[in-house]
């Protein structure tokens, strides 16, 4: 018997993934369903099927201290956030959960206390908790991915404030004509005004800075259409024209994240910033990152460390299972 399990729920695009935590973080179980498209109904009744599998490997597994079988908490990530004024999602880019009381709905279905939070805010919370930020007072989690997206968590517990938007950094504007490029810089330079972001504004953080705004900076230096993984292979190529502009577009790129994440520094202070997502698998951004940080922070010295997640893909789902303390589940 393991100890009082716990159950994540990562609910994805295309994808929903739900976990059972041991009582040590470790995964046991994992499960995916595909996600219905754009159907509400039909992706409520999916993650109330993904849940009775997990419910049926807790029981049949006997995973539960003491006799008898109880319904556990469920701790739901999700793309956008719920409305502290209507209860219902927003900004969430699968359109079907907006202006949908999804967790209202969820917790009658499911029969059971559910808690929802942004898919980045659950990235941070697993980071934090038992991955790469671990053991540090104040964390930063980042997502760069197709979009970008942030959590803070202090002691361990994610921040919540009055709006519901804690770590909604990819929608702050990039002061883009604060940028200090090398003196050597090849490329020109980024100018104000450039990106309109999905959201409506322009030059939010995630134009820049995201998976696909560096595809779209690769795509404006070459005129080439690569994916990011692309781009970063061409690092190694043979072909020294190639090589050298995506070497030049993503020491470039280094600069525009370092001062991006500048304004979380100078406003947050935190020990660690941990990076996932598609971007955050490229090994060079690390130490190139923390060079740049110096020309932005407001600091004669930068403690912050720069790390790249534990966990990975897993630790939305691991950071779902986390939403509910030890002495709920």
């Amino acid at each position: 018997m393991m100890g009082q399990p716990r159950i994540g729920i990562d609910l994805g695009g295309t994808k929903i993934e739900g976990v059972i935590l041991d009582d040590l973080g470790n995964v046991v179980f994992r499960q995916r369903v595909r996600t219905p498209k754009n159907d509400f109904s039909a992706t409520t009744d999916a993650i109330a099927h993904l849940v009775q599998m997990l419910d049926r490997e807790i029981e049949t597994k006997g995973y539960l201290k003491g006799s008898g079988i109880r319904k556990i908490p469920i701790g739901i990530g999700t793309p956008g956030s719920i409305s502290p004024v209507t209860g219902k999602m927003r900004n969430s880019n699968s359109t079907g959960l907006n202006d949908q009381a999804l967790q209202e709905r969820l917790t009658e279905q499911l029969a059971r206390p559910v808690r929802l939070a942004n898919d980045a805010d659950c990235f941070a919370l697993s980071e934090a908790t038992d991955g790469a930020g671990q053991g540090a007072p104040l964390v930063f989690g980042v997502i760069l991915g197709t979009g970008t997206g942030g959590g803070i968590v202090h002691d361990q517990k994610l921040l919540q404030g009055a709006n519901g938007i804690s770590g909604e950094w990819g929608h702050c504007t990039l002061p883009i004509d604060a940028y200090q490029a090398d003196e050597d810089e090849v490329l020109p330079l980024p100018q104000s005004g450039q990106r309109l972001c999905y959201c409506g504004r322009t030059d939010c953080v995630e134009t820049w800075v995201s998976g696909t705004g560096f595809e779209n900076s690769f795509r404006q230096a070459s005129g080439q259409s690569l994916t990011g993984e692309e781009i970063a292979d061409l690092l190694e190529s043979t072909d020294a024209n190639l090589a050298a502009t995506a070497h030049q577009v993503l020491q470039q790129y280094c600069n525009l994240l370092a001062l991006a994440l500048s304004t979380v520094i100078n406003t947050l202070d935190p020990h660690i910033i941990v990076l996932g997502g598609g971007m955050s698998n490229i090994e060079k951004i690390y130490p190139e990152v923390t060079k740049y940080l110096s020309r932005y922070v407001f600091s004669d010295i930068v403690s912050t460390k720069l790390v790249k997640a534990g966990y990975g893909d897993s630790s939305g789902v691991r950071g779902a299972a986390w939403l509910w303390p030890a002495d709920t589940v």
